[in-house]
């Protein structure tokens, strides 16, 4: 397979359009729709089916680092982050995200990956969807707080490859953060998840040898460089999408999308 081969050009540009258009949309770091489609890609270019599903996690992850600062800037611009929230959670986060990509990820299977990332999505689908509204005078929890709530999150994305949102947006409102303003901090809390993960997958998976031309241990540079700069011309308008739309809206857009996702990869895990 020639490293890039049009074909494969042309469906991760699709791909990285997408997930920058979403993360910027979601505040979910695009991963959760490039996990499922590299898993696609990958085993169709005849990559085994449980290194297909790390390599694509990690190399989803590595994406979202650029995606993420793209998101964060525009949300930034807006005035939609709170920056004490990214101060409270970020060093649980980056703990977090290394203990799974230096760690876990290299231990489990990819079915067992795949699974994880299904169940967690559709559990954080539902709660978008329930409708309870947080107690009034629930709060985002103090620093200690914040802290271990990062490291969750940081550890659950190593694993399954996605920028948080798909915890750390339903954590915040639940915690009655706006929705918009959740959208935009989580943004800002995928910089440090992609960042401790992506670590990690390098430090687990350096002596590996290449699944594909291009290969890096569990990243797939080609990819990763497609995806990177599609996604990060699309996150701004994702953003800008965001807040011209109604809470109600954002909530059934975001839900309705992570069940499709989770079917897939549930489904992948099953198959596995």
């Amino acid at each position: 397979m020639a490293l890039l081969d049009p074909t494969l050009v042309a469906e991760l540009l699709a791909l990285g359009i997408c997930a920058g258009f979403l993360a910027g949309l979601f505040g979910i770091g695009g991963g959760m729709l490039m996990v499922p489609f590299m898993t696609i890609i990958l085993s169709h270019r005849g990559v085994e089916g449980s290194m297909a599903v790390k390599m694509a996690i990690a190399t989803s992850m590595a994406t979202i680092l650029f995606t993420s600062l793209s998101s964060v800037r525009a949300h930034h611009q807006r005035g939609a982050v709170r920056w004490p929230i990214v101060r409270g959670m970020a060093p649980g986060i980056l703990l977090g995200g290394l203990l799974a990509g230096g760690g876990a990820f290299a231990l489990l299977k990819g079915q067992v990956l795949a699974a994880v990332f299904g169940l967690f999505v559709s559990f954080s689908a539902t709660q978008m969807l329930s409708g309870r509204k947080p107690a009034a005078g629930r709060q985002m929890p103090g620093w200690g707080g914040q802290a271990a709530a990062g490291t969750g999150i940081g550890f659950l994305s190593g694993l399954v490859g996605a920028g948080g949102g798909f915890v750390s947006v339903p954590f915040m409102t639940w915690c009655n953060v706006p929705i918009h303003n959740a959208v935009a901090t989580s943004s800002a809390l995928g910089v440090p998840v992609a960042l401790a993960s992506t670590l990690g997958y390098l430090i687990g998976g350096r002596s590996l040898a290449p699944a594909l031309p291009g290969a890096f241990g569990y990243l797939f540079l080609p990819a990763l460089v497609v995806i990177a700069v599609a996604s990060v011309a699309m996150a701004p308008l994702g953003a800008r999408a965001a807040h011209a739309m109604n809470v109600g809206q954002l909530k059934r857009a975001f839900a309705v999308l992570l069940y499709g996702l989770a079917a897939y990869m549930l489904y992948k895990a099953w198959a596995g």
